[in-house]
């Protein structure tokens, strides 16, 4: 989270990256998403946080978990959700992103953005006197980042101290934010790719200034990187936009599958987390998606709460 302007005691205003989240504020996103989450359980309506207040939402790539989990989060907290699409708004076409920006502070409380380039969200922040929040861009997911260490959380409680996550597959935008996470809250981190895949090193050091001490590796044998995992994460080959590198990226990837073979070598306690879509048979196996160790489905209804307890700290 970020704010430009703020003082320490104000609130923060935007959710752009993990990496600008302090301990506190995602333990109060946790504490917000676990409260709501259990008055939902119960039969309880929760708490009308959001009363009377409108979130304009901006995708520009398809969205099934995300759109989902933020509008009915709003609907849920009291408030309101308007969804756009890039056919009305033409975003850095038809009208730019400081005008679409200046346009929307002025109707809704809070603006969300799913877009192909990080820096349409920065500059939405630059001329945003509301919350701006990503729910997606090329290089970060940290909306899926919540609740995968919401899952995580689930099966072995809260704090991740000493927990291990290990992601099988490409260093893209959901292993950059799980990176962090699992930085934040104190737990390790490996990634499994092939050598043209990993993270960018600057990435690493960036993750290693913000969470001094962690536990960062990557390696290029998920074999040998799932022995003594917690969690192993798995995610499409080809995502959004790189439908051009199919071809090749099945086969550089195809030693990185998560199957049963695999899972072998991972700890029987080991759970299996897959942020969907899955592309089963592929990077993910049938048997190990809904086996006894998969979580996956789990995951996807925590992007409800975990997003409720986002909205909650940054619009409440």
């Amino acid at each position: 989270m970020s704010n430009h302007t703020a003082t320490k005691s104000e609130p923060v205003t935007h959710f752009l990256t993990i990496k600008d989240c302090s301990r506190d504020q995602l333990d109060r996103i946790f504490d917000f998403a676990y409260k709501l989450r259990g008055q939902r359980e119960q039969g309880v309506i929760n708490d009308p946080i959001l009363k009377g207040k409108t979130l304009g939402m901006f995708f520009e790539k398809p969205s099934l978990r995300t759109r989902v989990s933020f509008e009915q989060g709003m609907y849920e907290l009291g408030g309101h959700a308007i969804v756009l699409g890039q056919n009305e708004v033409g975003l850095g076409k038809r009208e730019s992103v400081a005008d679409f920006t200046r346009v929307l502070n002025g109707m809704v409380h809070g603006i969300a953005a799913r877009v192909y380039n990080h820096e349409h969200l920065r500059e939405m922040a630059e001329h945003a006197t509301v919350p701006v929040i990503n729910m997606l861009s090329d290089i970060s997911h940290p909306a899926q980042a919540l609740a995968d260490a919401m899952t995580i959380m689930d099966a072995f409680g809260r704090g991740l101290n000493g927990k291990h996550v290990v992601f099988v597959g490409d260093g893209n935008n959901v292993a950059r934010s799980l990176a962090m996470i699992c930085g934040k809250l104190g737990a390790a981190f490996t990634l499994a790719s092939p050598p043209d895949y990993a993270l960018e090193q600057a990435f690493a050091d960036r993750v290693m200034a913000a969470c001094p001490g962690m536990d960062f590796t990557m390696c290029h044998d998920p074999f040998q990187a799932v022995r003594y995992a917690d969690a192993v994460y798995a995610d499409t080959f080809v995502s959004m936009g790189q439908e051009e590198e199919k071809s090749k990226r099945l086969k550089t990837f195809k030693d990185f599958q998560v199957n049963e073979k695999l899972m072998a070598e991972a700890p029987d306690h080991a759970i299996v987390l897959h942020c969907l879509p899955a592309y089963r048979g592929v990077e993910i196996t049938d048997a190990v998606m809904d086996g006894p160790q998969s979580r996956v489905f789990q995951q996807a209804h925590n992007r409800l709460h975990a997003q409720k307890g986002m909205l909650a700290v940054v619009m409440g």
